[in-house]
């Protein structure tokens, strides 16, 4: 039997190793980024809010004009039989669109390719390493590179146009922070490369409202926030409030809610993580327990 501990694929119909998976070298998905994709995570054996990334899938594919032949009910049952081929019960589980290869070679026109779905699961991912979230994430508050317009870029539509969050990244690590938050051209925040943020301001959780992917994590901080009495606000945020608030944190798939305990050579919570930060990610970690909010996987 196939070992798949290392991660697995979905592709043409067949369950293989993630090495062995690949797509055409002119894959406009590869050569334009013409793709979409979404990430749900597996906890102690249980999908998180499965059927709330699929509904945002199954959007962004319209936005995009892809036309695959899967259904929503077919991509779930691929990825139940996918994580239960893997084995692993906490993982990173990823479903993708792509334009595909054109069926005339070097054409220009986006409807002569031929799109197609594919899948792939590895062991979990933490966007921010469990030893950073301890201590909490230093971030800054990038100066150079901004947000890709959203006229250009439907930031909603999860996509791989990184150019913006990589000039970013670069930025910020070559001067020692962990990760960057990027503004968009306007001076509002938007989000990090792979995380929505909130600010605690007067004792609000703000989160922006545009410039960024709506992301499932950040949904379900703003869920909590209402569960547990918290007044909270999509709004936009600038750069001046972002920098004076009274905390920050991050909030991911791929890892859940972080508090930040540095923006740019600003110390929150000296130096710890805050505690409104702290309850919500206590929460957030709860919720794993909620029936209506997980999907078993039968391994």
């Amino acid at each position: 039997m196939t070992d798949l501990s290392n991660g697995a694929a979905w592709m043409g119909g067949e369950i293989l190793p993630i090495s062995d998976a690949k797509i055409s070298v002119t894959d406009w998905g590869l050569t334009r980024s013409d793709i979409t994709y979404d990430v749900v995570h597996v906890w102690e054996g249980k999908f998180f809010r499965v059927d709330d990334y699929l509904d945002r899938f199954m959007v962004s594919i319209e936005k995009l004009r892809l036309d695959i032949p899967q259904s929503r009910e077919e991509i779930k049952r691929i990825l139940h039989a996918m994580v239960a081929a893997s084995g692993l019960t906490s993982a990173y589980v990823s479903m993708v669109a792509s334009r595909g290869t054109p069926s005339i070679p070097g054409t220009r026109d986006p409807r002569l390719c031929d799109n197609h779905f594919y899948a792939w699961v590895v062991p979990f991912v933490w966007v921010i390493k469990p030893e950073i979230a301890k201590r909490g994430a230093h971030v800054l508050l990038a100066g150079g590179a901004t947000r890709i317009g959203t006229s250009s870029v439907d930031p909603t539509v999860k996509n791989y146009h990184w150019g913006d969050m990589t000039k970013g990244l670069f930025e910020a690590l070559d001067a020692g922070y962990d990760t960057v938050v990027l503004l968009d051209d306007q001076g509002f925040v938007t989000e990090g490369p792979g995380f929505n943020v909130f600010a605690v301001v007067d004792d609000k959780v703000i989160t922006p409202r545009s410039g960024m992917l709506e992301g499932i994590t950040r949904k379900t901080v703003l869920e909590i926030c209402e569960e547990i009495g918290l007044p909270h606000e999509i709004k936009d945020i600038t750069a001046d409030e972002f920098l004076s608030a009274e905390e920050v944190f991050t909030a991911t798939t791929a890892g859940g809610p972080v508090s930040v305990t540095r923006v740019n050579n600003r110390i929150l919570c000296n130096d710890a993580p805050g505690p409104i930060a702290e309850k919500i990610t206590q929460t957030y970690w709860d919720w794993h327990n909620r029936e209506e909010l997980t999907e078993a996987i039968q391994y």
